[in-house]
């Protein structure tokens, strides 16, 4: 076969496992217990390699907020000091088959989600959604929040989730889909359907009923708790896409408010990178766009599968936080096909008649068409100690995709 050929057929088996992922959640767990390669003093976080003095604000607030959680330090300069020294090993999530929202700090006694691609057997990892720490608010409330994840609420959705022996998620996907969810930025089917099967599961398993009712109380009232799932799911379908000789196709999209980075699957581990971009956003009250850091995250996992910023089309509801018009989303949701190799054939978007969700980022097709990939996100402060200050859109920078070309082009002749 000629390169061309070679080319396609290694697409094809990529998109095909893409498609073929079946996401099971089977556990919550401290990441120290299960996440591959993770070790004491060590604390992993979004987007490509960065070190500690190049860290954007609230990736360095939220680094001090996870090193004070895990009790090594007990303020704030007492936690900036054993960073500065090198104390703390700083990983990315990417690096371990894990993803984290917004700065993505994961550190040992954290409990993740554990979902397992039943398809191909490979399993992904991704901390709890909170909107503080996560965002780098290293405050005695925001600290706590981890604490009651760690000591209430995880502990309690574990025993009931492992007397259901897993939950199968492609069915809330699919749901989620039709009733108007994006699964990156709005969740309120998904995290709904989720509430009511686990509400099941810790009744059947006859837990306390003061822990029951915390977590009920918990789960019920977050409208965003499927997201870190959801990304757990996105990384696991996504891994059994990667490591394909000859694919052009993109299988990690992270940000870490310095750089924004992909990975291709016939490239094996490199990332490529630009700066990370500035968000197009709307702010909660008392804040503005000079307030704001550069994109961050390794949500944009949900884009690398198609969903959020691919589906914003059949999601209205999400645009009263990223703004935008309704003719503005659809047209998005069109215009990703022009840089994909498919639709899938369940996920699928009602409002846009029911067509399948587009899915395969192909890096050929970014660098003939100039589109790049259109993402919705949360927005974190550009210094350390804010919780979340807005949402918005942003496109991935071009210059990813145009270097990932060149390395593939040398790589294969």
């Amino acid at each position: 076969m000629d390169i061309k050929q070679k080319i396609e057929e290694a697409n094809k088996e990529s998109v095909h496992r893409l498609i073929s992922g079946l996401p099971v959640l089977v556990d919550i767990a401290p990441a120290l217990e299960v996440i591959p390669g993770f070790k004491d003093k060590m604390i992993i976080h979004s987007g490509p390699p960065v070190e500690w003095n190049q860290m954007c604000g609230a990736q360095k607030g939220s680094t001090i907020g996870a090193v004070i959680f895990e009790g090594w330090a007990q303020t704030f300069d007492e936690a900036q000091a054993m960073l500065d020294k090198g104390d703390i090993r700083l990983e990315p999530n990417h690096h371990h088959q894990a993803v984290g929202p917004m700065a993505g700090t994961i550190s040992p006694s954290m409990p993740v989600w554990v979902v397992e691609n039943k398809a191909f057997g490979n399993r992904a990892y991704c901390r709890q959604v909170e909107p503080k720490q996560q965002f780098g608010d290293f405050s005695e409330d925001a600290i706590k929040g981890l604490q009651l994840w760690r000591d209430v609420w995880a502990p309690t959705l574990r025993q009931a989730l492992l007397g259901m022996d897993g939950l199968e998620l492609a069915p809330i996907i699919t749901k989620a889909l039709q009733m108007g969810d994006e699964l990156h930025n709005r969740h309120t089917a998904s995290s709904s359907l989720f509430a009511n099967e686990m509400a099941k599961g810790m009744v059947a398993a006859e837990l306390p009923k003061k822990e029951t009712m915390m977590t009920l109380g918990y789960v019920t009232g977050h409208n965003l708790i499927f997201l870190g799932i959801a990304m757990a799911a996105g990384k696991a379908i996504a891994d059994a896409a990667h490591g394909i000789e000859y694919s052009t196709i993109v299988t990690a999209m992270a940000r870490n408010g310095t750089k924004f980075g992909i990975r291709l699957s016939g490239l094996g581990d490199e990332w490529f990178t630009a700066p990370a971009p500035v968000i197009d956003g709307v702010y909660l009250p008392g804040f503005a766009a000079s307030d704001a850091g550069l994109d961050m995250g390794d949500s944009a996992i949900s884009e690398t599968v198609g969903w959020g910023g691919f589906v914003i089309g059949g999601a209205p509801g999400i645009l009263s936080l990223v703004g935008g018009t309704p003719e503005e989303a659809i047209a998005y949701s069109r215009e990703m096909k022009n840089i994909t190799t498919t639709t899938h054939p369940v996920y699928r978007m009602p409002a846009l008649g029911s067509i399948g969700t587009s899915m395969g980022i192909d890096i050929r097709k970014v660098v003939d068409t100039n589109i790049t990939p259109i993402i919705d996100t949360a927005i974190a402060h550009k210094d350390p100690g804010f919780p979340i200050i807005g949402a918005g859109l942003v496109r991935a920078p071009l210059e990813c995709f145009k270097s990932a070309l060149i390395a593939f082009s040398k790589k294969y002749n």
